[in-house]
């Protein structure tokens, strides 16, 4: 059979859930995404219009560039694929839907993918004890902590680095290049976010498969699974669309309300992110885009004055990060609760 004809005579519900996930993915366009475009938005090298349409074109190229690690570790290395069934997909959905939804509609820049795994981890343990979550769960703890870290670290480093490059050069021809170079920047931070928020998506719709006779029926030998390519066509679509209807909130929080930026911290911050999360990307780590370029961004403006960020501001963001996975994780375990009343 074909994988079209095998997609068809999925049940109606699972049917259902893979179109909620890529409404997920929407979301995902729509808060995380933004996070690509913010800081050049803020330096005026872009409009906002042309800046998504930017955005939106580097998250779907990332689909044919790049190893799917990162779906692997979501699809296989946070809740054991034993016990994956539609209704607890359902609920992990339903868990990171809505506080991704709740975060834009106020304009916090969450990490969504943090949304995805809290909700996966709170509707797996409601369905089977702590017990099935497995050790993968490690790598987005401590990258957690680690990405915004390292954002900051190198975008301070880099700045300091490229002020040296520039220290000779009157303040308007500097802009004059940066405002180019920005252009690849930005373009290079897309990129880096298609290659790692897109395949979360990927990671969930391969995790519902996985319990569905979806890769018996083709033929495929248990543990010979990989993420067929609708899914990655579909997902990186969607993420893409999310992106072009634009978080404008969020653009706004971070590219203005957490320092003041010119082209060439814009290009220094954007620099060191795509790094940090294109290598993450490589090792099948599933970071938060949001973290990294918000510690970036606080990393270049702190390389100019400590006063240059608005650490109120930056406070606020990083309680909406901490309640993410808790809270995420409470709707997807309450969730799978009324709905196993009914099973």
């Amino acid at each position: 059979m074909s994988e079209l004809s095998v997609f068809f005579s999925l049940s109606p519900f699972v049917i259902f859930l893979i179109f909620l996930a890529l409404l997920f993915d929407f979301l995902n366009g729509m808060n995380d995404a933004a996070n690509s475009i913010a800081t050049v938005v803020s330096t005026r090298v872009l409009s906002p219009l042309q800046a998504v349409g930017l955005a939106a074109f580097f998250n779907f190229f990332a689909a044919f560039c790049m190893p799917l690690l990162v779906a692997r570790t979501i699809g296989t290395d946070i809740i054991d694929t034993q016990i994956s069934t539609p209704a607890l997909v359902f609920c992990a959905l339903l868990g990171a839907i809505i506080w991704t939804a709740a975060a834009t509609h106020w304009g916090f820049p969450i990490s969504v993918s943090h949304a995805l795994i809290g909700g996966l981890i709170g509707a797996g343990i409601s369905s089977a004890g702590v017990g099935v979550v497995q050790t993968g769960l490690w790598k987005v703890v401590v990258f957690m902590i680690v990405s915004p870290m390292l954002g900051l670290i190198i975008g301070f480093l880099f700045y300091i680095a490229v002020l040296w490059v520039i220290r000779r050069k009157s303040q308007s021809k500097v802009d004059g290049w940066f405002r180019k170079l920005q252009l690849i920047s930005a373009s290079a931070f897309s990129f880096s976010h298609g290659t790692n928020d897109a395949q979360k998506t990927m990671g969930i719709i391969f995790f519902l498969l996985l319990g569905t006779s979806y890769f018996s029926t083709l033929g495929v030998t248990a543990g010979n699974e990989t993420v067929p390519i609708w899914v990655i066509l579909s997902a990186h679509t969607a993420i893409a669309c999310g992106t072009i209807i634009g978080g404008w909130g969020v653009i706004k929080t971070l590219g203005q309300k957490v320092a003041k930026l010119r082209p060439v911290h814009g290009f220094a911050a954007e620099t060191s992110s795509a790094f940090t999360i294109i290598g993450c990307s490589l090792a099948g780590i599933p970071v938060s885009t949001t973290h990294t370029i918000t510690g970036s961004i606080i990393g270049v403006g702190s390389a100019k004055r400590a006063s240059a960020v608005r650490w109120g501001v930056t406070r606020n963001i990083v309680w909406a990060w901490l309640l993410t996975i808790p809270v995420s994780a409470i709707i997807g375990f309450i969730s799978y609760l009324i709905i196993r009343l009914f099973m």
